[in-house]
């Protein structure tokens, strides 16, 4: 489909037709203008994630507040007091060192902070996040967090046209979730989403995969609002 020759409506609605009711669909409006975001809003949607937190400020502020802002960037641990008071969700929480500063900053705040914790899988070695290995040894420090709440795992494929190695990559995230139950489970008393973990998976070439193999969080930008204007960083 060639989404340019849709408007935001359009394509939020084609999207929404393969997307089943207990998938979460973050819109992903970095790069993009309030305006755009103020279509998808209007069409109906609440999701809307964003990878720098100089961008998200002032659309935080300008945009409704029942906005659910997710961060889906590297977050660097300087900036993470900025986003705490009003974040929905962190999905890119990729070190122990950046939970502790979470935890830290949501606590004096007095507000426990909903994250999820970034895995790599993919074979790029550019990409970021925990290994297999140091999330199977993370529950008993993620116990001792009081005001970070892990909900689930957030991922990424290897970038690349092979269907089944997108597939192997969503597969090994989703059994990483599995890791993250005892966690889970401790907070499902506080928790309006239960006893289900998030598993973040899938962008725009590759959601229907992901959804095939897993996902329940889908993230997903050029679909729905075009291709990305790059500013001059």
């Amino acid at each position: 489909m060639n989404f340019e020759l849709r408007n935001t409506a359009q394509n939020l609605a084609e999207i929404r037709k393969h997307i089943p009711q207990y998938v979460t669909l973050v819109c992903v409006s970095k790069f993009h203008p309030a305006e755009a975001i103020m279509e998808a809003y209007n069409a109906g949607e609440r999701d809307f994630g964003e990878s720098r937190v100089q961008e998200l400020l002032p659309k935080y502020e300008a945009l409704p507040k029942d906005i659910r802002w997710h961060f889906i960037g590297h977050l660097q641990t300087n900036k993470v007091k900025m986003i705490v008071p009003f974040v929905h969700l962190i999905h890119s929480v990729d070190s122990v060192r950046l939970l502790e500063t979470i935890n830290r900053e949501a606590e004096k705040i007095q507000r426990k902070v909903r994250v999820l914790l970034e895995v790599h899988v993919a074979k790029e070695e550019t990409k970021s996040g925990f290994s297999p290995e140091e999330i199977a040894s993370l529950n008993t420090k993620l116990s001792t967090l009081n005001y970070v709440e892990v909900c689930g795992i957030m991922g990424m494929a290897t970038n690349t046209d092979d269907v089944e190695e997108w597939r192997r990559c969503f597969r090994e995230i989703k059994a990483l979730a599995a890791h993250l139950l005892p966690i889970v489970h401790s907070e499902a008393s506080n928790s309006s989403h239960g006893e289900r973990p998030q598993i973040s998976m899938g962008m725009s070439d590759d959601y229907l995969i992901a959804i095939e193999e897993g996902s329940n969080m889908v993230r997903i930008g050029s679909s729905i609002f075009g291709e990305r204007k790059y500013p001059n960083l």
